[in-house]
């Protein structure tokens, strides 16, 4: 019987070994392997080469990778790919890339295993034009029918923001896993095509294939965007029925769903259900409280998020300012901008210098504004001037208006908003002719106003209404649903408020166009289709105008209903007649 003393370990022993040392990081391990190779004369064998190129550079040490791979002389597919692989694995994604480059400069072969790590380094650099050089490739050669790089190179086009290129790719596949299917709903996530990411998702659903942490994260992603509840409810749940661990970035994604569909309760209980906790997750909560009015609370969690030694970031201090802002806490929000580089060492941004602007300007601090933009340290930006220009429409500050317009128009000429704001300061004060001749000017530019719509989810299934709409199916009972609603209004106080009506009509067509704005036909519809006594939520991509908002805190008190508006600023829950902005908006 032989004796185990005798059995001595051959190159595949060695090879083998090497490869487990690179899974385990162990590299200090791999190096005696190394000492006893070379001791037994085994390092002129390839694998033994290619398993402590790869062992090296995964365990980060890339220079004695880079050393030995200078030593091989005829380098095969196998050497190059153990090289690439290892900078794959530590994430340097420009190494993979030039690594590749260098293969194509020699005209070293490659196969499906290179291109797959070349094409998600290349979705990771954004580097569409040489990750549309591997897809040609790969098309060309049939390897698109490797289900992994196929997966990669739908990853890479959709990274790349090719989305197209990826959905008819991704459309081809004829297996697909989750890395696949969570590359789509990523892509359209990330291009701001939520609707279709959640439409993806749909289809996912009927599949076999279970969606992951990355894939959650996505469609979270996408229902804070459209403010799709029902759909972010079902992927918590799911979370819970499996039993999926809720990591900071799966946990922070849930705060600032939940957040930003104005459930900020339940964007509490899900950061308090969180094991860990970052700056981005106390961040979420902080901008969540923001945005539905909440600053005072807002500004007492970002207490606690120093007090649990929580650095805060630069993005950390523009929650804690909008917080100020929403809620006129002017002296507050001057003691944090100050406090910021004092305090932080974080120096402001021009996204801070905008939220300080905003700040004086709802307060009607509208020379003080003035004042704070010319002293900036920094060139002001469009939406900085557009935010005084906002507050001087609110507070009917003609001259300062004109000065903001002015700043604006060399920046951003084709910006409807800009003239829409000061063509209303000018109604707001009476001066019609002038704010028809900014609306004529408008004309003449071919500038043409931005369309009011509104999102509103009823059952899972999102529907969309513009201002003065004649495409829903269900146009005539909605048009006398809003019809009904408007009396029943008026009989509890309404007076209809036309400034932001077309100046170019009577009177009573002024009524009859913001009684047709966007979101009180989708209110109308929330009326018709949900329950008696069921929030109706929806979402408008722009601000609510005064009539809006006079109109719907009636509506919550004539029907019993809560009613969440999401606007382009912030949110809106009236409830018994009362808004919770407290009508500063």
């Amino acid at each position: 019987m032989l004796d185990a003393a005798d059995v001595w370990p051959d190159q595949h022993t060695i090879a083998n070994t090497v490869k487990s040392c690179a899974r385990m990081y162990a590299l200090d391990t791999g190096r005696g392997v190394q000492a006893y190779a070379v001791k037994r004369g085994f390092m002129v064998d390839r694998f033994v080469l290619n398993s402590l190129i790869h062992m090296y550079a995964s365990c980060g040490d890339v220079v004695a990778a880079q050393v030995l791979f200078d030593t091989v002389e005829e380098k095969g597919v196998v050497t190059w790919n153990a090289m690439i692989a290892g900078h794959f694995k530590n994430g340097d994604w420009k190494e993979v890339v030039e690594m590749f480059k260098g293969m194509l400069d020699v005209q070293a072969p490659f196969d499906e295993v290179t291109l797959v790590s070349v094409a998600t380094a290349c979705g990771r650099l954004g580097d569409a034009k040489l990750g549309e050089w591997i897809g040609a490739y790969a098309e060309g050669k049939g390897m698109v029918r490797n289900r992994n790089l196929a997966t990669a190179l739908v990853d890479m086009f959709a990274k790349c923001g090719e989305l197209d290129k990826a959905r008819k790719l991704f459309d081809r596949m004829r297996s697909r896993d989750v890395v696949a299917w969570s590359a789509m709903i990523s892509g359209y996530t990330q291009a701001d095509r939520c609707q279709e990411a959640l439409t993806i998702f749909s289809e996912m659903q009927s599949t076999d294939v279970n969606p992951n942490d990355v894939t959650l994260v996505s469609v979270l992603s996408a229902c804070a965007v459209l403010g799709v509840l029902e759909t972010g409810k079902w992927v918590h749940s799911y979370i819970r029925r499996k039993g999926l661990p809720l990591t900071v970035i799966l946990g922070t994604a849930l705060v600032d769903f939940y957040a930003k569909c104005g459930c900020i309760e339940d964007a509490v209980k899900a950061f308090e259900s969180m094991p860990v906790r970052n700056s981005w997750t106390w961040t979420a909560l902080i901008k969540g409280m923001a945005s539905n009015g909440r600053g005072r609370e807002a500004l007492e969690v970002f207490s606690s998020m120093r007090e649990a030694d929580i650095e805060p970031t630069d993005v950390t201090f523009i929650g804690v300012l909008l917080a100020c802002s929403h809620s006129c806490l002017v002296e507050e929000g001057r003691r944090h901008f100050e406090s910021m580089n004092q305090d932080y060492g974080i120096p402001p941004r021009i996204e801070h210098y905008g939220c300080m602007v905003d700040l004086l300007g709802r307060a009607g601090l509208i020379d003080e504004a003035y004042e704070f933009i010319k002293n900036m340290p920094i060139e002001p930006n469009a939406v900085v001037w557009r935010a005084l220009l906002s507050a001087c429409t609110v507070h009917k500050n003609v001259e300062i208006g004109e000065e903001a317009l002015k700043q604006i128009i060399p920046m951003d000429p084709c910006h409807s908003g800009n003239y829409v704001l000061l063509s209303n300061t000018y109604a707001s004060v009476g001066q019609w002719k002038d704010a028809a001749l900014i609306r004529n000017q408008m004309k003449e530019r071919g500038i043409e106003k931005i369309p009011g719509c509104s999102l509103i989810e009823l059952d899972g299934i999102i529907f969309e209404f513009f201002a003065e709409d004649c495409d829903h199916p269900q146009l005539r009972e909605i048009y006398e649903k809003v019809d009904e609603v408007i009396e029943n209004i008026k009989m509890a106080g309404y007076i209809p408020n036309t400034a932001d009506a077309r100046l170019d009509v009577d009177e009573y067509e002024k009524q009859v166009s913001v009684s047709h704005h966007s979101e009180k036909l989708a209110i109308a519809f929330g009326l018709m289709k949900s329950r008696p006594g069921a929030t109706i939520r929806l979402s408008k991509n722009l601000r609510v105008c005064v009539d809006c908002h006079s109109a719907t805190k009636l509506i919550s008190k004539v029907y019993n209903r809560e009613i969440v508006v999401r606007d382009r600023n912030r949110f809106h829950h009236f409830k018994d007649g009362v808004c919770s902005c407290n009508d500063y908006w």
